[in-house]
């Protein structure tokens, strides 16, 4: 029968009635040998799936819509993986599902997607560049969450988010951040040791601060640029705010 080559060892599919082909009911890990290292036909991705194993490099998941979460520390310190690309049919990411995948560079979330839990990210040194969905559904960052993502220098955050928690941005590459006007909980340390940190535009009012030391060890002067119409910003230099003492708020958005 013809086959179509999915690339690095992945089993072609087989074409069917009316030109179409059957459906992937398995993910699969490969290594760079094209080698099968990981496989499972349980549709959502488990916990601990390839956890671990340094020598993966790319995986292929069922496109069948069976894929629906990917299960904590599923990838962790998988540091062989550069690039994975999510179905569309997951809907969660669990906590420690990407830490420690140092190899890394690309991700894009999927519009399925609601919360990003704790850990999810964490010392992915090499991630570069990081994408939500045009039309994303993430409302929560959870603790760690892109802690030691040296190398991301920026972000969007998308209009749905409501929550940044503690610790989610610490020692991150940031070199600008915008805060859409739909957080309204920002936890203790969310910045912490961002040096390249230098410039806020912020759309919350400063009640949305609910923690302590979100901008401690960030770039000095920082500089946040508030709604001309929030009262709750004070313009002026050398201001002391959430761990920096100087601080400039201009108010000018």
């Amino acid at each position: 029968m013809p086959r179509l080559s999915l690339g690095l060892g992945v089993q072609a599919i087989r074409k069917v009635g009316g030109g179409g082909v059957a459906p992937i009911t398995t993910s699969k890990a490969f290594n760079s040998s094209g080698v099968q290292v990981g496989s499972t036909n349980t549709g959502d991705i488990p916990e601990s799936w390839v956890a671990s194993q340094p020598t993966v490099t790319s995986v292929i998941f069922a496109n069948d819509n069976s894929v629906t979460s990917i299960g904590s520390y599923a990838f962790e310190n998988c540091t062989g993986l550069t690039s994975i690309a999510i179905p569309n049919s997951v809907t969660s990411i669990g906590s420690y599902a990407f830490n420690g995948c140092t190899g890394l560079t690309a991700f894009t979330i999927p519009n399925g997607i609601t919360a990003i839990g704790t850990k999810t990210f964490q010392n992915c040194t090499s991630l570069t560049s990081f994408t939500f969905a045009t039309t994303s559904s993430v409302t929560s960052i959870g603790e760690y969450a892109f802690k030691g993502c040296s190398n991301l220098t920026s972000i969007t955050i998308p209009n749905s988010l409501t929550s940044i928690a503690g610790y989610a941005f610490g020692g991150f590459g940031l070199t600008s951040i915008t805060i859409p006007n739909t957080v309204t909980s920002i936890g203790n340390y969310a910045f912490f040791n961002c040096p390249s940190l230098a410039t806020v535009l912020c759309y919350v009012e400063q009640s949305a601060f609910v923690g302590s030391d979100a901008f401690t060890t960030t770039a000095s002067p920082l500089t946040i640029r508030a709604r001309s119409t929030d009262a709750s910003w004070t313009a002026g230099t050398g201001l002391s705010f959430q761990g920096n003492a100087n601080v400039t708020v201009i108010k000018n958005l």
